[in-house]
Order: structure tokens, then C-alpha cells, then sequence
């Protein structure tokens, strides 16, 4: 482990403390990841586009040796990260919701004032139908958008001004490896590490959620940077 490496470490764990010792930041935390207005919205646009944009400087450590580089645009990363996890929030609440209407047409007769007294297994079979429903009909969506603008972004240079320029999605869905989109990022991440990662972040209470899958974002950018590390030896 390199010097840049425990700065990176000591930077990171001092950013997490002030959110669970210093008080006043952690009940602003609290206070704003579970509101149910438009705060909601800003915390989802921060936690993603803070966190996200980490788990990616730690895959390019890993894959390159560096958390930067020229033409890697870190701020057009966070703001994507940032805009994207806002709509990932708004798809958690959506399906949350919906799944409640899917299981009641099943025969389970539940509902959302009443989840938290039902058994271990009930609230396990809604977090994984709820987790199932979303990756299945959101997931996709959202992985190709991401895969347009983070070409985009490594097309333009990694500058604002860059990635504020038209997106030429067209040309971009037309060269990208579908064969590796289909075959690896749709049928493998989202059923063997969406599914039961989600299936988590649904059982946790809603102001951790969008936390949580956050969070998830940063594993799962280092599991694959290991595995392409992999596979280029």
C-alpha cells in the first residue's frame, strides 16, 4: 500500500466519521434522507454523486495504479452519478410501492403501514420481488444510459465543457459491445449481484436505502475492476 493510498484511506474515513460523530451533520443526514420531499431528491443526488464517483476512482486505482487522470472527468462522472441515483431514488420508491398492488393480486395480503410487524419471511419476500421487479424492468435502462455517457465523457476529454456538448447517442449505442452488455452486464451483474444486493437494501429502513445502494455502486465498481484486472493477466 502506497503513501497516496492511506491519504486516500485517512481523507475517506474522516469524511465518514463527521457523518456519525459530529452531530449536527448526522441529524441533518437523518433529517433530510428521510424526508419525503424535495430533500429527498437532493440526498439521493449527493450520496450517488459523492459515492459512486468514488467506487470509480478506486476501479481506475486498481485497473491503472491512479484514482485520476487526464481525460477521466471526475465532476462530469459526479454529476451523471449525481442525476442518475436521483432517478435510481425515485425507481425505489416507485417499485416499492407497486410491488405491494403485485403481491396483493398474489393472494398476500399486506401493505406498507403494516410491513414492519409481518414475519422475517414476509419482509424478505417483498425486499426480493421488490429488488427483482426493479433490476429487471429499471436496471437495464439505467445501464445503458450510463454506458452512453460515460463514453461521451471519455469521447469529449473529460471536461465539462466537453460533456455538456450534444451526446451522439446514436453513433455511440451503435458501436457499443452488445454481446458483453447482454451477456455479462444484463444476465450476470443484475441477477447474481443486483438481485440479492437490492434484496438487502430493500429490508433496511428507508432513510439507509438509497445509502445503501449507493454504497453498492462503490463495491461493485471494485469487484469489476478486479475482474478485468483479471482477465487482462
Amino acid at each position: 500500500m502506497k503513501k497516496k493510498d492511506l491519504v486516500f484511506i485517512l481523507c475517506l474515513a474522516v469524511f465518514v466519521a463527521l457523518f456519525v460523530v459530529v452531530e449536527p451533520i448526522k441529524a441533518w443526514f437523518l433529517d433530510w434522507s428521510g424526508a419525503k420531499d424535495w430533500r429527498n431528491f437532493v440526498m439521493a443526488f449527493l450520496k450517488f454523486g459523492i459515492l459512486a464517483t468514488i467506487g470509480e476512482c478506486i476501479g481506475l486505482r486498481i485497473t491503472q495504479g491512479v484514482y485520476n487522470k487526464k481525460g477521466f472527468g471526475i465532476l462530469p462522472r459526479a454529476l451523471v452519478w449525481g442525476v442518475l441515483g436521483t432517478c435510481i431514488s425515485i425507481a425505489m420508491g416507485i417499485f416499492s410501492q407497486g410491488t405491494f398492488g403485485f403481491l396483493n393480486k398474489c393472494g398476500l395480503d399486506i401493505n406498507p403501514s403494516t410491513l414492519t410487524e409481518e414475519s422475517f419471511g414476509i419482509r424478505l419476500l417483498y425486499a426480493f420481488s421488490v429488488s427483482v421487479l426493479m433490476n429487471t424492468f429499471f436496471a437495464p435502462v439505467f445501464m445503458t444510459i450510463h454506458k452512453i455517457t460515460d463514453t461521451h465523457i471519455g469521447n469529449t476529454g473529460g471536461t465539462l465543457k466537453g460533456f455538456f456538448s450534444p451526446i451522439p447517442a446514436k453513433k455511440i449505442i451503435s458501436e457499443m459491445d452488445w454481446q458483453r452488455q447482454w451477456s455479462f452486464v444484463f444476465m450476470k451483474t443484475i441477477p447474481f449481484f443486483w438481485y440479492p444486493a437490492h434484496t438487502i437494501t430493500f429490508m433496511l429502513p428507508k432513510e439507509y436505502q438509497v445509502l445503501f445502494a449507493a454504497l453498492l455502486g462503490v463495491a461493485l465498481g471494485v469487484i469489476l475492476s478486479l475482474a478485468n484486472l483479471k482477465k487482462s493477466k
